[in-house]
């Protein structure tokens, strides 16, 4: 059986899926209370920044992978207007039940879908906007993700993919003390779930890095990718265009 990384464990790849979900399905419910606790906040000013990169316009259609809790497909809703569309999809459905509630308690009525991003159910050339937001890392197959998001954006379209990345040298030590000691504890203070925060912080070391990931998302058909370090390479935000 082939392996992959589960955070450090090598699994077998068919049992990764299970185990991502197992951690989405635990941590769902507090997910965004945990989110501003651990980031201070800043996780809402990185998504903001992903919007104004995108550069939506009324009418287009967004593709909202990974999109949990709804925050960037609400965004996105106020950016295409009544005559465009945001697809919110997520490979967990715990994830996306309480992303559809906010959504609808904000009154944003999308389509919303249970999917995997390996395998998009949607037609080539279908959408203006790809974007995922902190779930590339979770993916068995990225590659295989990357072209499926290539493969449903129109000639031109843009994909974004923010994600937690490599953090500048000086702040190595301080951050991994803060990753390893103080977010297990927060998760099981507060989401009463301490080995899901600490698969978050092995997950986070085992994603590729800002040039890895650019190398990884040319080999999957886009003619140019950049990258923004947002609060020193904590983030990263990867923007691919669709030649």
């Amino acid at each position: 059986m082939s392996q992959t990384h589960f955070g450090f464990q090598s699994v077998e790849e068919r049992d990764k899926a299970r185990r991502v979900r197992g951690v989405f399905d635990s941590v769902a419910p507090r997910y965004d209370m945990m989110n501003d606790l651990m980031s201070m906040g800043l996780h809402r000013a990185w998504k903001a920044y992903t919007v104004l990169v995108a550069d939506v316009r009324p009418g287009q259609h967004v593709l909202d992978i990974a999109g949990g809790t709804g925050d960037l497909a609400q965004a996105f809703a106020r950016k295409v207007g009544s005559e465009g569309l945001v697809v919110h999809t997520d490979i967990n459905a715990s994830m996306l039940r309480v992303g559809r509630d906010r959504l609808l308690d904000a009154g944003v009525v999308l389509p919303t879908v249970v999917c995997d991003a390996e395998k998009l159910p949607f037609a080539p050339e279908s959408f203006d906007r790809v974007s995922v937001g902190f779930g590339l890392r979770n993916m068995t197959h990225k590659e295989s993700a990357l072209a499926e998001m290539h493969r449903v954006l129109r000639p031109g379209g843009k994909l974004l993919v923010l994600e937690f990345s490599k953090v500048a040298k000086p702040l190595e030590k301080a951050y991994d003390w803060y990753s390893f000691n103080i977010l297990p504890r927060l998760g099981r203070l507060v989401a009463r779930d301490e080995a899901s925060y600490r698969y978050l912080a092995e997950s986070i070391r085992m994603h590729p890095g800002q040039e890895e990931l650019k190398a990884m998302m040319k080999r999957s058909g886009f003619g140019h990718v950049d990258y923004h370090n947002l609060t020193a390479g904590v983030a990263a935000l990867h923007v691919a265009i669709k030649c």
